[in-house]
């Protein structure tokens, strides 16, 4: 059967599947000869059956290496997965939705529901309020963010094209209106014909996720995402706020209320506790399913401050546009508000540590529990208990991403570990196209291999040779450190090609070439003083001795590279 995929590719796969040498990777290599795209998406590695990290390793690595290439030619209907995933997650908010209702905070002078249960809610309430306080700043900066929003899409996604489109917003937001009307956005609105736009909630659409499925994902009206991100950075804030020092009786003591957890700087010490653990065992890497479309509208309103809740709520979508036909929420909020990821952390971190303080922990984040987005880590005594609180709170444990007890694998914030050894597969996510997509290809079989001679056992670098092969003699010249990113071809420092001027090492390597910018005159003053405001888009600054057209650079801008010189120190 001809291949579907560009024959380059299949012979790199090909020769890092034989080089693998295991059955699992023979057998992805038989079915990519022979076009079995569905089998080769179907298939699976369950680090529970396996003893040591060097075997595991190769096989994830052969099964990984094509499982998210968006353009593999599966029978897979991927957005209709991604609809009958998002349908689901409604249903499982409605079921929540009906289970909580007894335990709102409006009804808790009622006797209905268990006394246990709403004892554990306050507590989790109480953990909620010391981290963030009652609500959010009076007036809360907006932002903001790189992609679509309800009016934009396509390449008209910057800034100015925001700007000069009429805003659009939910009718519950008008309260943000006042404040809006005081931006310069605003004012740049109010220069021009054109009127405010109110619509009944968001727009579902769905990004490449893997060969099987899509991500569903919501695009927010513009002004609703602009204070959404906003308040967004306000949890964030709150959430990293360092404990107060109190003192008494003449000693200082410190108070834990608390959170002091930057997400900044979360996934690294995700990664660190994940691979310490896949050795001593000691915490649980958790993983969920669908966990940002299962965040219930009541769940939310039983364990946020009020002050909180009502911010948040105004500015939600509580509708989605799908097929045509604007659906009613179940869920709180979804990927593609600016405020999701944070509350999601928020939630997990609070149902988490209020789960390890029954559990007779400390209960407190960055030490004996780590959250971040729905990536959840806890000591192995609290999983089986935080199981049960998180399925009533209409959560669904993923027993395919979740590890715990003896198994000596751990997977969190991209990192994954068997008996302290890092085995992340690489995956090819797009089919590559042009000299700079093949340099990205080539250090992701490299780092895999550099992987891989961790276990124990080095593989032959065939491939990353093979895709050499596809890079032209002036790119292929430059190599340089992994610091540089994929500028270079990541190789040994013998391999580099540098020279020195004024006593700074430079590096040859692949640079910024040509750049799509929208020009500035292509709007109006008002929203050019407004986006200098913003710090958005370049203003003829000097680069080179030459000055840079005044404009903006759309997010896929960047048109082509050219070899030149870079400083590294």
């Amino acid at each position: 059967m001809k291949s579907l995929l560009p024959n380059e590719v299949v012979r790199t796969v090909s020769h890092l599947l034989e080089d693998l040498d295991t059955p699992i990777s023979l057998s992805v290599s038989l079915r990519l000869r022979y076009g079995e795209w569905d089998g080769i998406a179907e298939m699976h590695c369950d680090p529970r059956s396996y003893l040591c990290s060097n075997r595991f390793a190769r096989d994830a690595a052969a099964i990984g290496l094509l499982k998210k290439l968006k353009e593999l030619p599966t029978s897979h209907d991927r957005r209709a997965a991604a609809i009958t995933k998002w349908w689901e997650g409604e249903r499982q908010c409605y079921r929540t939705n009906e289970r909580l209702q007894v335990y709102l905070p409006e009804n808790r002078l009622f006797d209905d529901g268990s006394p246990a249960i709403r004892s554990f809610l306050d507590r989790t309430r109480q953990i909620v309020f010391d981290w963030i306080g009652y609500g959010p700043d009076i007036l809360a900066d907006g932002r903001f963010g790189p992609g679509a929003t309800f009016s934009n899409r396509g390449g008209k996604t910057t800034v100015p094209d925001k700007m000069s489109t009429d805003p659009v917003m939910t009718r519950d937001a008008c309260w943000h209106l006042p404040q809006w009307l005081g931006t310069q956005w605003g004012a740049a609105i109010a220069q021009r014909p054109g009127e405010i736009s109110v619509v009944p909630g968001n727009r579902f659409t769905t990004v490449a996720k893997t060969a099987k499925t899509d991500r569903s994902i919501a695009v927010e009206p513009s002004i609703n995402v602009f204070y959404q991100l906003a308040l967004g950075r306000q949890l964030r804030r709150r959430l990293a706020r360092r404990p107060h020092t109190l003192r008494k009786g003449g000693l200082p003591a410190v108070y834990k209320a608390y959170a002091h957890w930057d997400l900044d700087r979360a996934q690294d010490i995700h990664r660190q506790v994940a691979c310490e653990s896949s050795v001593t065992r000691e915490f649980a890497t958790l993983d969920l399913s669908n966990a940002s479309d299962t965040v219930a509208t009541s769940l939310v309103k039983t364990l946020l401050p009020q002050g909180w809740f009502e911010a948040l709520d105004d500015l939600r979508s509580k509708k989605t546009l799908i097929d045509n036909h604007w659906v009613v929420l179940e869920k709180f909020s979804s990927m593609g508000n600016g405020f999701t990821f944070e509350l999601e952390t928020i939630i997990f971190a609070a149902l988490a540590c209020s789960t390890a303080r029954e559990c007779g922990g400390a209960g407190l984040l960055g030490d004996d529990v780590f959250v971040f987005g729905d990536d959840i880590i806890v000591k192995n005594s609290v999983v089986r208990p935080l199981k049960s609180v998180l399925e009533f709170c209409g959560f669904s444990l993923n027993s395919e991403k979740s590890f715990y007890d003896g198994v000596p694998f751990r997977e969190s914030c991209g990192g994954d570990y068997f008996a302290g050894k890092p085995v992340r597969p690489y995956f090819l996510k797009e089919l590559p196209n042009g000299p700079q997509d093949f340099v990205t290809f080539a250090n992701g079989v490299s780092h895999l291999t550099d992987r891989l001679a961790l276990t124990g056992e080095s593989v032959s670098r065939r491939a990353w040779f093979s895709i050499l092969d596809c890079i032209p003699l002036g790119v292929r010249s430059c190599r340089g450190p992994k610091a540089l990113g994929d500028v270079v071809i990541h190789d040994d420092v013998g391999r580099w090609s540098t020279r020195w001027r004024s006593g700074i090492r430079y590096i040859k390597a692949l640079r910024p070439h040509r750049m799509r910018v929208i020009p500035f005159d292509r709007f109006e003053g008002q929203v050019v003083l407004a986006c200098a405001t913003y710090g958005t888009g370049n203003y003829g600054t000097p680069e080179r001795g030459r000055l840079r057209q005044e404009g903006v650079i759309p997010r896929d801008g960047l048109l082509s590279y050219k070899v030149g010189w870079v400083p590294y120190s």
